[in-house]
């Protein structure tokens, strides 16, 4: 049986939706993705990435919009703006600058991201941080300019950060929340949220979808 906690996140108190037991059958999903042709992300994702099968977000889009009302306050109809299995496979050496900062996926109230785990052995799950400088937990069009121009001036005078996936606090960054990783649990928030994977040191970063981090990743807009 799905089962929805609404939590949240941080001092912002942005929504942070947990769905466990996502989708009925997620052994069908691991077993789809070891057939699945993966590929290097784009968009400065650490890894690669697959296309879903044609049903898998028309099964869940019921939940997804049930969630959407619930956690969100959006009653509207809801767009799949971007849908895939993605694996975290990137080695810690080779990581791009972007790659070593909490990040938002978009600036507008209206994008949700969801993050649904499809590890057996449950691992990483994902982290929630505030810019120490601004306060910021969370990233909009008004606060966009300020905390890059901060950011920007932040590494320029005290250095980048090394090649290392996030781990808790920072100089530049609090972490406010780290949800845990279990098989077939979904997490839904909004894509202003300043967050990354909670990649742990002894992660194998694997691409293997049998050995790796295999999760879907999503971009929702809703109405």
């Amino acid at each position: 049986m799905t089962m929805v906690r609404v939590e949240r996140i941080g001092a912002e108190a942005q929504p942070l939706a947990i769905v466990d037991d996502f989708v009925p059958d997620p052994d069908a999903l691991r077993r789809y993705a070891t057939a699945a042709d993966f590929v290097p992300a784009l968009h400065h994702y650490p890894g690669v990435r697959a296309a879903l099968p044609a049903d898998y977000l028309a099964h869940q889009l019921p939940v997804i919009e049930a969630v959407a009302a619930e956690a969100f306050g959006r009653a509207g109809p809801v767009t799949i703006v971007d849908a895939s299995f993605s694996i975290v496979s990137t080695p810690a050496g080779a990581l791009s600058l972007p790659q070593r900062l909490p990040h938002v996926d978009a600036f507008a109230a209206d994008r949700i991201a969801l993050v649904h785990y499809l590890s057996p052995q449950d691992g990483d799950g994902t982290a929630f941080y505030r810019h120490r400088a601004t306060g910021f937990e969370t990233v909009d069009e008004a606060r966009r300019d300020l905390f890059f121009r901060h950011l920007d001036t932040e590494m320029r005078y005290g250095g980048t950060p090394p090649p290392a996936y996030m781990q808790g606090d920072t100089p530049l960054f609090e972490c406010v929340r780290s949800e845990p990783a279990r098989y077939n649990r979904a997490l839904f928030y909004r894509s202003w949220n300043l967050h990354s994977g909670a990649i742990s040191p002894d992660n194998p970063l694997s691409a293997d979808p049998g050995a790796g981090r295999l999760t879907v990743t999503a971009f929702l807009s809703v109405g």
